[in-house]
């Protein structure tokens, strides 16, 4: 049945209440929000407690840094969006091993490619989160039109083009409850603290000592290391 699949998250807010913090108030335009993820599926035969539990998202106006990394030798991804230099990478780290790929404006980042061709529907629902007044919409892929993802994004952080390069494109604000896709494994992303920060320039440019890849190279790389 369609029930049987919706993945509400509506409900969990509901029921829990504020989980989470807003420090930083209405309408600011650079900041961090921190994410905790879960992990659902496999994840391959690394222990979850040794792959990132936290998403950090810097944020400057219209310049983005999302850093999902581990504390277990500084592993995990981080992509970078600065529409103003040009600048939209995906940096991978595992231990010793530092690789990037520089994508094109308007190109998607690496390994959401099973995101590709998902179908976005905004819906009436409301909910509040870490202060924020967030809107609801869900999520069907085309081959499983039965199963359902909520995501919430909120108006109130003043940015812009929150979501270049990834597959929620189309939503007009910032998540604070959303998900990827990322091989085998499902990873679920919810808000826990919203800070206003200052944010230095240099946080938005392209990482040194970093080895520039294909996207074919860094796909198989990143997927390698969920599921071997």
């Amino acid at each position: 049945m369609r029930s049987k699949y919706v993945l509400s998250i509506a409900v969990f807010f509901a029921l829990t209440g504020y989980s989470c913090k807003e420090r930083g108030g209405k309408n600011i335009d650079q900041g961090e929000i921190h994410y905790n993820i879960d992990y659902i599926g496999n994840v391959g035969a690394v222990p979850k407690e040794l792959l990132p539990q936290n998403l950090v998202i810097s944020f400057k106006k219209d310049k983005f840094l999302f850093e999902m990394v581990s504390s277990f030798g500084n592993s995990g991804i981080i992509n970078l969006s600065n529409p103003e230099k040009n600048i939209f990478d995906t940096y991978f780290s595992l231990l010793t091993l530092k690789y990037f790929y520089e994508a094109k404006p308007g190109e998607m980042f690496p390994v959401f490619e099973q995101m590709e061709g998902i179908i976005v529907s905004k819906t009436s629902k409301t909910s509040v989160i870490c202060g924020y007044n967030c809107k609801n919409a869900q999520v069907t892929f085309p081959k499983d039109r039965e199963k359902i993802y909520d995501i919430w994004y909120t108006n109130e952080i003043d940015v812009q083009h929150a979501n270049a390069c990834t597959p929620f494109e189309d939503i007009d604000g910032v998540l604070m409850s959303f998900f990827f896709l990322l091989g085998p494994a499902e990873l679920h992303f919810n808000a826990e603290t919203v800070y206003k920060k200052d944010i230095p320039d240099e946080a938005f440019e392209r990482r040194e000592k970093f080895s520039r890849v294909s996207k074919e190279d860094i796909n198989r790389l990143i997927n390698k290391t969920i599921s071997f």
